[in-house]
């Protein structure tokens, strides 16, 4: 079985993703979008319609809506699925999750889930996306992550507490009905001021789930690191590295 990720109890990835419920608003204004790089990489040729999976306020749904095909968005949360409307008008968004979609069988060529498998069973989920796939559909797994191998944004993701960055040998685990696990690499940056990374550390779910005292003191170590001991002006423009890992699995 695969190795990697992040290491989450069920009660505790519960308790984590639950904090996701509200917020969306604030979801959408600070969480970066995904290089048009990956929904290139994993959309099969002749692809119409897709399910993103774990939508959230429709960060990746805009890149599939944008390749053109017909695509239907899931989320339990009803606040994000609210945003994503906003955002995304033309979009079908539906409450649900990866486990349970309610979505029609065999009904989509291409299945993806962004920046939320961790928060699913892998299992049970993989079963609930071969039954709504159409034979050799593919499954997509994306995640943008700091890209810690620069010094200075490792500590920083330490003081954000960016639980989700994957260690190098990491592979999803996907259920028996996929195979063919492979793997894309999209390096980028995101160009930020140090109040945007302040907002950014206020949308991660370690943050969101803290009691009052832990979260003053994750803004205060912030505030100290990138003004202090970076040396960043307030308002100033800096460059933040991001890795984006994609990977696609076939239907068997």
């Amino acid at each position: 079985m695969a190795r990697g990720g992040p290491k989450l109890h069920h009660e505790r990835r519960q308790q984590l993703g639950q904090s996701f419920q509200d917020g969306g608003e604030h979801y959408e204004r600070v969480r970066p979008g995904y290089p048009e790089e990956s929904a290139g990489w994993l959309i099969p040729p002749g692809a119409q319609d897709a399910a993103d999976l774990g939508a959230g306020t429709g960060k990746f749904t805009a890149l599939l809506v944008g390749h053109g095909l017909r695509t239907v968005a899931v989320d339990p949360s009803a606040d994000m699925l609210e945003q994503l409307r906003r955002t995304l008008p033309g979009v079908a968004a539906v409450e649900g999750t990866a486990e349970n979609t309610g979505l029609e069988p065999e009904a989509f060529d291409l299945v993806t889930v962004a920046q939320a498998w961790h928060w699913c069973d892998p299992l049970l989920a993989s079963t609930e996306i071969a039954r709504i796939l159409r034979p050799h559909g593919v499954l997509g797994l994306i995640w943008n992550q700091l890209d810690t191998s620069v010094p200075w944004v490792h500590r920083l993701s330490r003081i954000m507490h960016a639980g989700d960055v994957h260690k190098p040998h990491f592979r999803p685990t996907v259920g028996p009905e996929f195979t063919g696990l492979q793997s894309h690499l999209t390096r980028w940056e995101d160009p930020v001021t140090t109040e945007d990374i302040m907002e950014l550390a206020k949308s991660r779910s370690y943050y969101l789930a803290a009691p009052q005292g832990t979260r003053t003191k994750v803004l205060g170590n912030l505030d100290w690191y990138l003004h202090g001991h970076l040396g960043h002006a307030p308002g100033g423009i800096l460059r933040l590295p991001y890795l984006t890992q994609t990977w696609r699995a076939f239907r068997t």
